[in-house]
């Protein structure tokens, strides 16, 4: 191990360390279990919220449509590790967003800390790329209990996982090359590290989850290229029972599915008063209460629905875009804070 790799571990461990600190999480403000954590693509920032009064008490992102020290653009992914924050900088097609005709780009990876500066990044402001240091949308950043970070790399077709020293130690994928064949993924959504050391891969416009273990052998699947299963998997989570969560999101639903391929529960996200018809929901995660929370994008929300799929609570107004009070502009992902349930662990 270098000197360099050193002084990372090091640093990696201090950060565990902080995490035991008392204080950080104490009277419903930063940090505090139960909040949720959202990304709020189209307005340009990530939101912690108070689920009880609804109002933003940590956030990251200036809202400004260039990569920058203080701004991320398009967020489509956050998790909280220890008093951290993971953040994807996915950026915005053409076409999707006014303020970005011609698209505008981000490709980072950033670790920020709670006064909203980062502290370490992968990924080169604004630069599109899949050299050393380089990325292509990505879409979602996974913090392993290795203290790597698993990205999944969208626009270059592949799941990497890097040190915190930026050095590529693993690959499913062939950087560039779209195929449904050994080794190969079609812009794929998502990625978790499961508790056997397996990788679990929303592979979105294969229209397929797979699982793949360490030698990239795929070992369990749900949906293919040629299937009617699945429209754009956008999210994939393997629950405690084994089953596995799968954000549907061209089909607009939300399905449980045991080992054996068994849909076992569907959840419609586009049936609500309000709803517009195709709310493409890009998260859905389970939580400890048994509950599960919802990335509901074009209705501009995040629901939690409990077991009889009523609506407990939400975040932002049905089809209406803002960045004011309790109002959110294409919400990608949310999570709750200290719950990783189905999700893998950052410790």
């Amino acid at each position: 191990m270098t000197s360099s790799e050193l002084r990372s571990w090091a640093w990696a461990l201090s950060l565990i360390a902080a995490t035991a600190l008392p204080g950080l999480a104490q009277g419903n403000h930063f940090n505090t279990p139960g909040n949720i954590l959202i990304s709020d693509q189209y307005n340009n920032r990530i939101l912690e919220v108070n689920p009880d009064t609804h109002g933003i008490v940590w956030h990251f992102g200036n809202q400004s449509w260039v990569a920058g020290p203080h701004s991320v653009v398009g967020p489509n992914d956050a998790q909280r590790v220890g008093f951290l924050t993971l953040v994807a900088g996915t950026g915005v097609p053409a076409g999707a967003e006014p303020n970005c005709p011609s698209g505008c780009a981000d490709n980072r990876v950033m670790l920020v800390d709670p006064a909203s500066q980062i502290i370490w990044q992968y990924g080169e402001a604004g630069v599109t790329g899949s050299g050393p240091n380089q990325l292509n949308t990505p879409v979602q950043n996974t913090w392993l209990p290795s203290f790597h970070v698993l990205i999944t790399d969208q626009g270059n077709d592949r799941i990497i996982e890097v040190t915190l020293n930026k050095n590529i130690v693993w690959q499913y994928g062939q950087t560039g090359v779209a195929g449904d064949g050994p080794n190969q993924l079609n812009s794929p959504n998502s990625a978790e590290l499961l508790a056997n050391g397996d990788i679990l891969i929303a592979d979105e416009s294969n229209n397929r989850v797979i699982e793949v273990d360490r030698s990239k052998n795929i070992v369990w699947s749900y949906g293919c290229a040629t299937c009617s299963q699945l429209s754009g998997a956008a999210f994939a989570s393997r629950l405690p029972n084994g089953d596995t969560l799968i954000t549907d999101s061209n089909n607009n639903r939300i399905l449980q599915v045991d080992s054996g391929g068994n849909v076992v529960g569907t959840y419609y996200t586009n049936t609500q008063p309000g709803s517009i018809a195709a709310p493409l929901p890009t998260r859905a995660i389970r939580l400890r209460n048994g509950n599960t929370l919802i990335s509901n994008q074009y209705d501009m929300q995040v629901i939690e629905i409990d077991s009889k799929q009523n609506i407990v609570w939400s975040q932002g107004e049905i089809a209406v875009s803002g960045n004011t009070f309790d109002m959110l502009n294409g919400p990608y992902d949310a999570k709750v804070v200290g719950d990783y349930t189905g999700l893998t662990p950052p410790f």
